[in-house]
Order: C-alpha cells, then sequence, then structure tokens
C-alpha cells in the first residue's frame, strides 16, 4: 500500500472508493474492518487537504487577474 502523500487526488479517491464498495458489499471482512475503515480515512483526509490547496491557489490565481 502506497503512502497517501505519494497518491495523486485521482488515485486516492479510487483506493477511497474500492474502500467503500468493499465494506457496503455482503463479505466484508470483520477483521479487516478497522485497517480499512482507518485506511478510508487517512484517505479523505488527504483529498480534503489537495482540494482546500487547490481552491486556495485558484483564488489567488483569480485574485491575481483582478489586480
Amino acid at each position: 500500500m502506497q503512502p497517501v502523500t505519494d497518491l495523486t487526488y485521482s488515485q486516492a479517491l479510487a483506493e477511497l472508493e474500492q474502500i467503500l464498495a468493499a465494506l457496503r458489499g455482503d463479505d466484508c471482512d470483520v477483521d479487516k474492518l478497522t485497517s480499512m475503515t482507518s485506511r478510508a480515512v487517512e484517505l479523505l483526509n488527504y483529498c480534503r487537504s489537495r482540494l482546500t490547496s487547490t481552491d486556495e491557489e485558484l483564488r489567488r490565481i483569480l485574485e491575481s487577474l483582478q489586480n
């Protein structure tokens, strides 16, 4: 499993979707539930951080156009 910081946003989102599908499935492995949930939280935080930083950067760029 790659460190979250080595993933692109798209890769992190795809992995998160895989985890969600596994959690929703009928054959969800209870023994892996904690590690899957932990990884999902890590991915969510990473995606949120990337979105926030991209939003801030875009706002700075657009603001520079107005000056």
